[in-house]
């Protein structure tokens, strides 16, 4: 493997990703009443979709239908976008920061479909405890707030919290999904094209029958359009598979875990967003617990290390 640790150029890469990627909802949440939240995912997939065909096409790969990758990139796909369908409704009735901190529960859901699925990929005893704290936090995050006594508004949050989870739920599946099928094998273009033609597709009319095609022209509308399709829907993700390339996936995966804390503090400083101290406190286990089944090899490294290190000195 020729991959390597982290250097300061990839850490410094990493936080401008985790950045770009905490401002998906802040923006989609800013941008609501120019361009509907499922609108505008549909046309910035649509948009980067051709950005990823044109790249392809240049660097002369092919979709390799006669493969017969194209059913599970059918599947992915149509994960992908019941993910964004599900954030975009959510968006409509909860604070971006809350969507931020439940959609990052998908790593522990695709952990625990690993685990079901292949052999390879057993959970390990840091990992189920990971587990365990990260569904605490989500338990915290619901029944520690609302009640008989909680008013609409407070209801209607809870939903959306309720549909974000559903996305981390629909995000961690599309990982099973790649990694189960003939795509583990295939050009992460490739991957991501299913991902942003079926995302187009399926978000396009479902925009309208939401009711949330509107799209007012404006400075505000293609602004936020040229950032979410050109910056977050293209850019990021081929720079995230080049860091891939080239660095460890398990450095790069704790350093992901930084997005929803990102998303918090920007929620609060751009929307101004209230931070509710159950909904802090819950989703902050969700965080640890998750950092705990995500990054389980990089911590029981620094571990073996600080205790092999008093008897190398010796």
């Amino acid at each position: 493997d020729t991959r390597r640790p982290l250097d300061a150029r990839a850490a410094g890469l990493m936080l401008l990703l985790c950045l770009t990627w905490s401002l998906q909802q802040i923006s989609l949440k800013a941008a609501a009443d120019a361009v509907g939240p499922m609108l505008m995912v549909a046309l910035r997939s649509g948009i980067a979709a051709l950005g990823v065909a044109a790249l392809m096409h240049w660097k002369g790969e092919g979709l390799a239908l006669s493969q017969g990758r194209w059913r599970p990139g059918l599947l992915v796909g149509s994960l992908f976008a019941l993910e964004y369908l599900l954030v975009a409704e959510a968006l409509r009735l909860t604070h971006a920061s809350h969507v931020a901190v439940f959609l990052y529960t998908a790593p522990a859901f695709a952990a625990l479909g690993l685990h079901l699925r292949l052999p390879a990929e057993r959970l390990a005893p840091l990992q189920w405890a990971g587990l365990g704290v990260a569904f605490a936090g989500v338990a915290l995050a619901f029944l520690g707030r609302g009640g008989p006594q909680a008013d609409l508004a407070a209801s209607q949050v809870l939903l959306g919290d309720l549909l974000a989870l559903l996305g981390g739920v629909s995000w961690g599946a599309t990982t099973v999904a790649i990694r189960c099928s003939s795509l583990s094998n295939a050009p992460a273009s490739e991957t991501l094209l299913y991902q942003l033609v079926c995302a187009f597709a399926w978000l396009l009319p479902a925009a309208f029958l939401s009711g949330q095609s509107h799209f007012h022209p404006g400075p505000t509308a293609w602004l936020h359009l040229g950032f979410q399709s050109l910056i977050v829907s293209l850019a990021s993700f081929l720079l995230w598979f080049w860091l891939l390339r080239r660095y460890l996936a398990s450095r790069l995966g704790v350093f992901s875990f930084l997005t929803p804390v990102f998303g918090v503090v920007l929620g609060m400083l751009l929307l101004g967003e209230p931070l509710d101290p159950t909904f802090a406190a819950g989703g902050g286990l969700v965080l640890a617990g998750v950092l705990l089944v995500g990054g389980h090899g990089w911590i029981a490294s620094l571990w073996r290390g600080r205790r092999s290190s008093p008897q190398a000195l010796r």
